[in-house]
Order: structure tokens, then C-alpha cells, then sequence
């Protein structure tokens, strides 16, 4: 598979980051040349318009999704295990990507919030076998969504919510635990 242009990465990069850090009214189509150090023209060679980038930067989350999952069901640990533990995040380019689609889909971007359910849905779609029912599936997905969550609250020197190793190491056995099949 041939790499993408370098400078279409660093618009894209660009358009996250804006996302990330300033919402979806501040990621103009100046704002988002300036920040990847192109020209506006530079920008509209790559994306021809706003949709187009959005497009771009949901693809973009749906790749890492899909390449997370595929990591995810080859841990030696199991699917559940290795899905709680990596709820929390690192700044991993997944993080990013989907914090940003998450940017969109706040300002009622239907393609971003499909997306994101898709990618939740195949998410399930791993553990499913794992677990030992339905109610089982939720709990790991809702642990999931909440280390997800409070290490979103995670801003400048202030420190998160976010559980130790030995502590994230307990939840993910205990979650483990609770959700085997009979």
C-alpha cells in the first residue's frame, strides 16, 4: 500500500488538532493552512472543501479503529482484558482521532456519529464471544466508556481520575472475572 503525501498528513494532523483544542468552529479552512503550514491553496489541492476533510479525518479514526481491533483480538491476554486496559488513553493516534470525530459528531455530524457507533459496534462485535451474555458485553463496554471518560478530564497540570497499573491491573481481572462464561 503506497503512503499518503506528507503534506495532505499534515493538513489532515492539522484539522485533528484544531478539532482537539478549539471545537469545530475554529477549524476553518485558514485556520487549518496556517496550523499545517500550507497555503490555502496548498489545502484545497489535498481537500477540495470542508467536507472532504471530514471525510479524510473519519477514515482516518475508522483505519486505527479497525487496526486497534485486529491487535486487540491477537493479545494473549483475550479481547476483554486488552479492550479495558486500553481504554485508557495515551495519546495513541486512535485517542486522537477519535476525540476529534467526537468534535464533529458534537456539532450533529451524522458521518462522525455513525461512525463512531460503527467503530463501538465492532468493538462489541470482539468481546461478544468472550463474555458470558449480553449484560456481561454492557459492563465491559460501559467500564470502557468510563476510563475512556475520566481520562478525557485529564487538562494541563491537573491530574485525572485515572487508576494506577496495579489499580487499572484489578479492574481489568475483575472485569474479566465478572464477565466469564458460565
Amino acid at each position: 500500500m503506497s503512503r499518503r503525501p506528507l503534506a495532505r498528513e499534515k493538513v489532515l494532523d492539522a484539522y485533528e488538532a484544531i478539532l482537539i483544542a478549539d471545537g469545530a468552529r475554529a477549524a476553518t479552512m485558514e485556520a487549518i493552512a496556517r496550523e499545517a503550514g500550507v497555503s490555502k491553496g496548498g489545502l484545497l489541492y489535498h481537500f477540495e472543501s470542508k467536507e472532504a476533510l471530514e471525510a479524510a479525518l473519519i477514515a482516518r479514526m475508522t483505519d486505527l479503529a479497525l487496526a486497534d481491533i485486529a491487535e486487540l483480538s491477537a493479545d494473549a491476554d483475550g479481547p476483554v482484558a486488552a479492550f479495558v486496559r486500553t481504554s485508557v488513553m495515551t495519546g495513541h493516534p486512535l485517542d486522537r482521532a477519535i476525540t476529534a470525530t467526537s468534535k464533529l459528531a458534537q456539532t450533529g455530524n451524522v458521518a462522525a456519529s455513525d461512525a463512531l457507533r460503527g467503530i463501538r459496534d465492532r468493538w462489541a462485535d470482539l468481546v461478544r464471544p468472550h463474555v458470558r451474555d449480553d449484560a456481561a458485553l454492557q459492563l465491559v463496554l460501559l467500564v470502557s466508556d468510563g476510563l475512556y471518560f475520566n481520562n478525557a478530564l485529564v487538562t494541563g497540570v491537573l491530574p485525572g481520575p485515572l487508576p494506577r497499573d496495579t489499580e487499572l491491573d484489578a479492574l481489568v481481572e475483575l472485569v474479566v472475572q465478572a464477565t466469564r462464561g458460565a
